[in-house]
């Protein structure tokens, strides 16, 4: 059977209501700082911001922080009210999803670091078009993804699974570009390097972001679809409805 959002506010305790709406609600604040990070990072880079990409890697720490915090927390869970059934699978969701959103963080921090690299350069940089729109692609992924852990919503997920394999067409044929450009100007291998960098971050990003899409699939409907064909999971999901 299909659970919705409300699902988890229904026991008998109180406190059991409360903690389980806690792990929600501290996932979704670690997200929105995942997402901010990821946004700044990318900002820094198009504009050559050095101050705000220095932010960025500082404030990679209070990603793992959250990370930490909420793990804790689903452990002493796991622990006091030993969940069953949808509890249970709230709870491992939501275990699993932190440790994508922190590696979304640590991708964050290395193209943070690229932009640091790239604001000394003082001559044109190849490649930022491919950036700002494999960036733009992959943050409606990551925003969606969200949004559709905090509804409950397997829909919405499921239009994120299917965007992962137009952003591993995007980033392929922009690394085909830029291996071109870098072998016919030598002079550009630095940066270019650097951009590579930061589009193989991104693409690990949209990765993530499917990530926990396929985990809201798993909340839902109990249904594990990683490693599945997106093209054969619309039947997977109508026989377990």
């Amino acid at each position: 059977m299909d659970i919705t959002s409300d699902t988890h506010s229904q026991h008998i305790s109180r406190q059991f209501n409360q903690e389980l709406e806690e792990l929600k609600t501290h996932l979704m604040a670690m997200g929105g700082l995942v997402e901010k990070q990821v946004q700044d990072a990318v900002h820094a880079l198009l504009e050559g911001d050095s101050r705000l990409a220095e932010k960025v890697r500082d404030n990679d720490r209070q990603v793992n922080d959250l990370q930490l915090q909420i793990d804790d927390e689903c452990t002493r869970v796991l622990a006091r009210r030993q969940p069953a059934a949808s509890d249970l699978r709230l709870v491992l969701a939501v275990i699993r999803a932190t440790s994508d959103l922190e590696r979304i963080g640590d991708e964050a921090s290395k193209i943070a670091r690229n932009a640091l690299l790239l604001s000394e350069n003082s001559g044109g940089i190849r490649g930022l078009v491919e950036v700002r729109h494999i960036s733009e692609h992959v943050r409606k992924m990551l925003r969606d993804a969200l949004t559709a852990f905090a509804r409950f919503d397997t829909e919405l997920a499921m239009q994120v699974v299917r965007e992962d394999e137009s952003v591993d067409d995007e980033y392929g044929s922009a690394m085909r570009s830029l291996m071109t450009f870098m072998m016919e100007d030598s002079r550009s291998i630095s940066s270019v390097l650097s951009i590579m960098w930061v589009l193989r971050a991104l693409e690990r990003v949209g990765d993530h972001a499917n990530n926990l899409a396929e985990y809201v699939v798993y909340l839902v409907k109990g249904l594990d679809i990683r490693h599945s064909d997106p093209d054969t999971l619309d039947q997977k999901m109508l026989k377990k409805s």
